[in-house]
């Protein structure tokens, strides 16, 4: 009993710690630089730990419940750590800590040195505060708090700098941030005065009693709302605008991160609270759509960073089909390929930081012969390029494949279609992978595209920093060590493909979720 209760007590340690280590931070300001370094390193790493612990006990014997202050849910903050939430944690605890490691051995933890408060750790540790209390959420207005604390230090990492691209695009990240924020409050307030709570647990019970309309309203806000979060078309065009312009360490958790907040929130949507609705259908012509118009844009690409941008966007598709199947199979396939596409995704952008950082830019047109004279540069690059490709074995390959088999198996002409443009969208993504792979990489390079400034201050608002020396061998560890990270699901992708089934199958068991929070309370 006493393990069981320090193991309680753990579950918010990832969302209080690094709230502590952010505050700490900024009472230091810029002083103590090795000091700083130390907190987050250690904060983060921290987090891992227990994170590990927590999926460890998860997985063996269920779902943890801590009840803040002693109230209990859902008078009080409760904070639930079941399979899901706990293996999208790890994985995000590990990320979180290479972009760390990078970001204190880049030329960005030079410009924090000089920034007033020295604001660009801390905010990244919000940031990671809120991922982890929107993964653990166990209700609704938690979640919209852990929404805002996202917002309030992705901001200020977007617009890093001060430069007029920076600012620009998070003008508009802001905006979309706000109005996603407005929507999830009218759901709430529906939400609440139907059914005088905001408790996920009791949602999930007293929905059933409700009027079908009232039922519908609030999915469908709360579903707009969570769409704008994971950049589903037709609500997606601000994202491939907005995360480019960042600095690489912030542009890398966002692009692992942050939409798959969104895509979580859906799936505790659509998998808790209203199971097997008429918005399954939707869910699956939007994942189409939202596939299809992200590789079309990949595709028509010149810039790596954009290239990669509008791949995100495209790969979304992915994990909202597999919600919409709304099997357990589905689920299990849009878990996977979650949890892959975290390490993949950010890997390539941490990769392409390192590129911009050797040679000054990111486009294709200017870049030529980085596998002759930056080989380890090519080989971080390929083996995550290849695994978001479908690559077989590879893990991008195999989350493809139990969602097909998954839309295989639900039949019917919405699934089948979208399991051909899972497989269209596959194939162009290879190519815009191999597009890109073959001009910056392999084509010959020339005398006057090496070491040149390739964009003016007028197209960037920037002067991009030019490099010919070697790069720091920390920035190298980190961004291998993500990309060891994400090949090691290839691995272990027998053990991997088994849990996230487990996963699922306590997905679709609701009451598991509801005995765990409210236990004979009712």
């Amino acid at each position: 009993m006493g393990d069981l209760v320090e193991l309680r007590g753990l579950v918010c340690v990832p969302v209080l710690l690094p709230l502590l280590a952010a505050g700490i931070k900024l009472a230091i300001g810029g002083r103590l630089r090795h000091l700083q370094s130390a907190i987050s390193v250690t904060t983060l790493g921290i987090s891992l730990a227990v994170s590990v612990l927590l999926l460890a006990h998860a997985d063996a014997h269920g779902p943890l419940v801590t009840e803040l202050g002693g109230w209990p849910s859902p008078i009080g903050i409760c904070l639930v750590a079941d399979r899901l939430s706990t293996l999208v944690l790890v994985v995000s605890s590990a990320v979180t800590l290479c972009v760390m490691v990078y970001s204190i051995a880049s030329a960005y933890d030079e410009a924090e040195h000089d920034a007033p408060m020295a604001i660009f750790h801390p905010a990244f540790l919000v940031m990671v505060a809120g991922v982890a209390d929107a993964f653990l959420a166990g209700d609704l207005f938690n979640l919209f708090v852990a929404f805002e604390m996202l917002l309030s230090g992705s901001s200020v990492l977007l617009t890093f700098g001060g430069t007029e691209s920076r600012m620009r695009a998070g003008a508009t990240y802001t905006l979309m941030a706000l109005a996603s924020s407005m929507l999830f409050l009218i759901a709430l307030a529906v939400a609440y005065g139907a059914t005088g709570t905001l408790s996920l647990a009791q949602l999930a019970e007293r929905f059933g009693t409700l009027p079908e309309p009232v039922k519908l309203l609030v999915e469908l806000t709360l579903l707009l709302a969570f769409a704008i979060k994971a950049a589903i078309f037709p609500v997606s065009a601000w994202l491939p605008d907005s995360y480019p312009t960042a600095p690489a360490p912030a542009t890398a958790v966002f692009a692992g991160l942050l939409t798959k907040v969104g895509v979580y929130s859906i799936i505790r949507l659509e998998a808790l609270l209203f199971p097997g609705g008429p918005v399954s259908t939707l869910l699956m012509w939007a994942a189409l759509a939202t596939m299809l118009a992200g590789v079309l844009g990949a595709v028509a690409q010149t810039d790596i960073k954009r290239m990669l941008s509008f791949t995100l966007v495209s790969h979304i598709g992915y994990m909202v089909f597999g919600v919409g199947l709304s099997t357990v199979a589905g689920l299990a396939g849009a878990v996977f390929y979650i949890v892959h596409h975290i390490t993949v995704q950010t890997s390539l952008f941490l990769v392409t930081g390192l590129i911009e950082r050797r040679t000054g830019t990111t486009s294709v047109n200017r870049l030529g012969g980085l596998m002759k004279t930056a080989p380890v540069l090519g080989v971080l690059f390929f083996v995550p390029a290849m695994n978001l490709s479908g690559i077989p074995p590879m893990s991008g390959f195999l989350g493809k494949l139990l969602l097909v088999q998954a839309g295989l198996a639900k039949g019917g002409p919405a699934a089948l279609v979208l399991v051909a443009g899972s497989l269209l969208t596959s194939l162009l993504t290879l190519y815009a992978i191999a597009k890109t792979w073959g001009k910056a990489f392999w084509r010959e390079p020339r005398e006057d595209r090496l070491g040149e400034v390739m964009e003016s201050e007028e197209e960037t608002g920037e002067e991009p920093v030019v490099t010919t020396t070697a790069l720091p061998p920390v920035l190298l560890g980190a961004t291998a060590a993500l990309v060891a990270f994400g090949l090691s699901f290839t691995v272990l992708a027998g053990p991997l493909a088994a849990l996230t089934q487990r996963v699922a199958a306590e997905l679709s068991l609701r009451q598991t979720y509801i005995t765990a929070v409210l236990g004979t309370r009712r």
